[in-house]
């Protein structure tokens, strides 16, 4: 327990030192003190010290509360407390009272525990509320109330583990007997005193109790002498126990006042930029998280659009309104070197205005229901469809400005939405990219500016599709995206592999020389398993190909009623040279379909076609030595 909680400490103490001087703020932007226990909890009880709204409910286990209970009986450490400084005029986020505490009338907090809030909670409720703390079972998640009481005789025995000495009552006091071992009612102060079982709750009111247990047993001076002991090394304990205390002074931005608050608060899900921006709005009288389930739900209309999550959502309107901003500076004639950024990082989104949110919102979720009817036309119909989340966010945004394209425009927009999805330019620096995005492309489309940096940087290269061997990655996506809108039919139905998935028939890919005859055949599990040697195709498909040589399988399908004519058609929708199928020639197939796929890139890049292409009859071994 003492590595423990004195690892939370450090860790408190190390991030903020980094973090202030990551923001250039100075060491004396927050202060490093002691508050005495009884300081700390009357202010909890006042009102004064309260929690961020966003902070999530007590939840700690019975043994949680009893292990600290026991640090702090002897004077062990248990980690620092955290806490934000409120001030008139400073930035301010809808706050609640700490769990236990019942005030008829609220008062403005002057602190905000921003980490140290399960223990505040239990030493509270435990020491302070004189009502019982409510857990959580660790076997089944239910909450109960407990009492906790120590054993006096075992809490003065240095040969028996403080933790061992704390029992935990239900809400009657009473702890039901178990393995042979009978109950034990503490229901009343006598029945209390009989056993010399103390209850915690009466810790800072001590000296009553004490004139009831004395009386009780008749000022036995055995007893009193055991109670005056209990008193000095475990009841002074409390009385003077220090909390070590962060406070952050009430002039840190917004920002760094969050993402230390995301940092210290991972007892379980990292707290978003969502999160952290709904408390923001709640402080102002607006539920963010109200508005989002609103808006998601129109959202949700479009299979494309199910999987936008809102921290995607908020950084797409992030992305709108700092655009603007830019726009209205430059207008206003701001030199270039002064223009505001324009970005959707954690930053932007929280410096994000209630009324820029509010003035942008409607315009971001037409920009994703346009971008919606724009990937239906690029075969992207579904979410699972998409290469990348985040390109859609900066889509949306680009369709929330220039509003939804005609013609010459939308073959400029589909280029650089294919240019970002083969050349995977949307992997790292993925904001940055974004960011870029949202200011070089509306310029592109409709003032002739220069060509989007996106588009600039797009390369694919041939021996990258022998590379690729995710087939839920974003180049694999977006070949076979390409491969929908080139026509590709499937190869038992007959059908358009587009139609198919509109009508949720299951498409996955599948080998097109499968991997058992590739194994047979000694063919390289790299050469085999690259991207070349997969394509979309229902589930029918998969069962007709089975582990047989292509030849095989072709066969086997025209002999079910489709022409040798209408197969072959078939295969090159899928750029694939039937030949090379029915000779059951890997070599010449690989290198083949590794061109056309190629060609069917550069297409829609808008990029020239490579004049040497890589033959890829060697294996990539061989390739790298030669």
């Amino acid at each position: 327990m003492f590595v423990q909680y004195n690892r939370s400490i450090v860790a408190n103490i190390r991030y903020t030192h980094i973090y202030m001087a990551a923001m250039n703020t100075p060491i004396s932007a927050f202060d490093l003190s002691k508050e005495a226990l009884p300081d700390l909890l009357l202010k909890i009880q006042q009102g004064f010290i309260q929690l961020p709204d966003l902070q999530r409910s007590f939840c700690w286990h019975d043994d949680l509360v009893i292990d600290l209970l026991a640090s702090v009986s002897q004077g062990w450490p248990i980690g620092g407390i955290l806490l934000q400084e409120v001030s008139h005029g400073s930035w301010k986020v809808c706050s609640r009272l700490v769990e236990g505490v019942q005030l008829e009338q609220v008062p403005t907090p002057t602190e905000l525990i921003l980490d140290g809030q399960q223990r505040c909670t239990a030493l509270f409720m435990c020491l302070f509320s004189n009502r019982p703390v409510r857990v959580q079972s660790r076997r089944n998640g239910k909450m109960s109330d407990r009492w906790y009481y120590i054993a006096i005789d075992k809490a003065l025995d240095p040969d028996v583990e403080r933790e061992q000495s704390i029992l935990s009552f239900n809400n009657r006091r009473v702890r039901p007997g178990f393995a042979g071992n009978p109950a034990i009612n503490c229901s009343t102060p006598e029945q209390e005193y009989e056993l010399g079982l103390f209850p915690l709750a009466r810790v800072f009111s001590y000296t009553a109790w004490r004139q009831g247990y004395s009386k009780y047993w008749q000022y036995n001076p055995e007893k009193l002498e055991l109670l005056d002991r209990f008193e000095r090394e475990v009841i002074k304990r409390f009385e003077h126990f220090q909390v070590p205390v962060i406070r952050l002074k009430p002039g840190l931005p917004k920002t760094a006042i969050c993402r230390v608050f995301e940092k210290v608060n991972t007892q379980s899900e990292q707290l978003n930029f969502f999160d952290l921006a709904t408390a923001c709005f709640a402080s102002q009288d607006f539920s963010l998280r109200d508005d989002w389930v609103k808006r998601e739900q129109r959202l949700r209309q479009q299979r494309v659009l199910q999987t936008v999550k809102e921290t995607d959502y908020l950084a797409c309107v992030a992305l709108v309104a700092t655009y603007h901003k830019r726009q209205q500076a430059i207008a206003a004639g701001v030199s270039t070197q002064k223009l505001p950024a324009v970005a959707c990082g954690r930053a932007e989104v929280l410096d994000l205005s209630l009324a820029d949110y509010q003035k942008y919102a409607d315009q971001v979720i037409v920009g994703y229901e346009e971008a919606a009817r724009f990937l239906y036309g690029q075969k992207v119909q579904t979410a699972e469809d998409l290469p990348y989340q985040i390109q859609l966010v900066a889509l949306a945004a680009i369709l929330s400005v220039v509003g939804y394209p005609q013609d010459r425009v939308r073959a400029k927009l589909e280029q650089w939405f294919w240019c970002g999805a083969c050349a995977a330019l949307y992997t790292s620096w993925h904001e940055r990219r974004a960011s870029q995005d949202i200011v070089q492309v509306p310029a592109w489309l409709h003032e002739g500016g220069e060509l989007p940096n996106t588009i600039q940087m797009a390369h694919l290269q041939v021996e990258r599709l022998l590379m690729v061997r995710r087939r839920h990655g974003a180049v694999y996506k977006a070949i076979n995206a390409l491969l929908r809108k080139h026509g590709a039919i499937d190869f038992a139905a007959g059908e358009a592999l587009a139609e198919i998935n509109l009508f949720n028939d299951p498409i996955d890919s599948h080998h097109i020389f499968p991997v058992a005859y590739c194994k047979k055949q000694g063919i390289d599990k790299d050469r085999y398993n690259s991207l070349v040697n997969l394509t979309p195709l229902s589930r029918l498909s998969n069962q007709k190909i089975g582990g047989k040589a292509p030849s095989q399988y072709l066969r086997a399908l025209e002999a079910e009623g489709i022409s040798r004519r209408r197969m072959d058609e078939i295969l090159r929708s899928h750029l694939i040279e039937p030949e090379t199928l029915r000779a059951d020639d890997f070599d010449a197939f690989l290198n083949k379909r590794a061109q056309a796929l190629m060609e069917l890139v550069n297409r829609a890049m808008g990029k020239a076609p490579a004049n040497n292409l890589l033959e890829i009859t060697s294996s990539p071994a061989q390739r790298e030595s030669a």
